[in-house]
């Protein structure tokens, strides 16, 4: 049975953080890197056993672009809660601050 997936609405601030750069950069890139968060989210349904980073909390990078997935499952609820969608080039201190 597949995982249901939780976004916090952090990590959905995050996402449109990210799609708003891009689009800065490029019109058209924020859709591509959307499409890529939203194609990560579909690997952990099926398997969101990714490695520890820390505490509980599990991390999914994404392949072309410079983020990580930060989640955590809960197994019982078969369900995968998704903390953050954060930019490996800033300053780790700011994800320890959501904590």
């Amino acid at each position: 049975m597949p995982f249901t997936i939780k976004i916090e609405p952090e990590a959905k601030h995050d996402i449109q953080e990210g799609i708003d750069w891009y689009n800065k950069q490029q019109p058209g890139l924020g859709r591509e890197f959307h499409a890529a968060v939203k194609k990560h989210l579909k690997k952990l349904q099926t398997n969101p056993y990714f490695q520890i980073r820390y505490e509980e909390v599990h991390c999914l990078p994404l392949t072309t672009y410079p983020y990580m997935i930060h989640f955590t499952i809960n197994e019982q609820q078969q369900k995968v809660i998704v903390h953050a969608v954060f930019n490996t080039l800033r300053n780790p201190a700011i994800w320890k601050e959501r904590k």
